[in-house]
């Protein structure tokens, strides 16, 4: 069974240095565990027993689409109300625990890699059944509807239970884990898990429209973010806005695996708000 990346919480001692890699800049911005701990975490109106880190939210002039935060349940700890936006859709990924997701009366269990995906407007409750505690990513996006398309359908899957789909002439060393279809244009949002074998790179700098949150999973690698090459390592978080430049060279020992998201299937906004 695969270990996926947690926040450490807690607190640094005393006796540590402040000296860190988390950085913000005007393209991206990193925010790596070690800075993921207790006095950060959020309380949130409707959940009992849970707190959250989050790591990112729509800011103006920056990364504008999306909001994700690791939620962190207590035994019995979730919400019979967990979303407050009727035009969120969400994506849920577990990396610890157990959760229990019923929608429309139906539950689900989630275990760790566990994946689900509920539209905007679902009617679906969230609890942690087991005796130890939950942790799982929790990323939302307002829906944009376009002519001829309805909502998407919920999905509940696995990591384990997706067949990865390799990159073309990289014989494997770059992999996609992808939970939606990428031929279903109701999605304006795509969650995969983005695998890298020892040596296994990004042999260019992407250069696109999509923003992007990068939650390392597993294992640890260079990534080139607007021209910086940044050290990242499991439970790191890379927060991209749109046309940043990036690439990455995975030089192992094990694979290097990290949570994605990017918005897609949508014509540009031609007037700003």
């Amino acid at each position: 069974m695969r270990r996926y990346a947690t926040p450490p919480a807690g607190l640094p001692p005393q006796t540590g240095l402040m000296t860190d890699r988390a950085i913000f800049t005007d393209a991206y911005a990193v925010i790596p565990k070690g800075v993921q701990t207790d006095i950060v975490t959020s309380l949130f109106p409707g959940w009992r027993g849970a707190r959250g880190w989050i790591l990112a939210r729509p800011m103006t002039g920056f990364a504008e689409t999306f909001s994700q935060t690791i939620m962190e349940l207590e035994p019995g700890g979730g919400s019979d109300a967990p979303e407050p936006d009727r035009e969120a859709g969400t994506a849920l990924f577990v990396v610890e625990g157990a959760l229990t997701v019923t929608l429309d009366g139906a539950a689900q269990g989630l275990g760790p890699g566990g994946f689900a995906y509920l539209p905007p407007g679902a009617d679906w409750r969230i609890v942690n059944p087991g005796g130890a505690k939950a942790v799982f990513h929790w990323i939302r996006k307002a829906w944009e509807p376009a002519p001829g398309l309805g909502k998407p359908d919920p999905i509940f899957t696995a990591d384990a239970s997706v067949v990865p789909s390799p990159m073309p002439d990289t014989e494997g060393a770059w992999a996609t884990t992808r939970f939606m279809d990428p031929a279903d244009l109701r999605h304006d949002f795509h969650i995969t898990v983005v695998t890298f074998q020892p040596g296994g790179l990004i042999p260019f700098a992407e250069t696109h429209v999509m923003e992007h949150g990068l939650y390392v999973l597993e294992g640890h690698a260079v990534y080139r973010l607007n021209g910086d090459w940044v050290e990242v390592e499991a439970g790191d978080f890379m927060w991209l806005r749109a046309f940043c430049p990036q690439g990455c060279y995975a030089g192992g020992p094990g694979p290097f695996r990290y949570l994605l998201y990017k918005d897609v299937n949508r014509h540009p906004k031609l007037r700003l708000p």
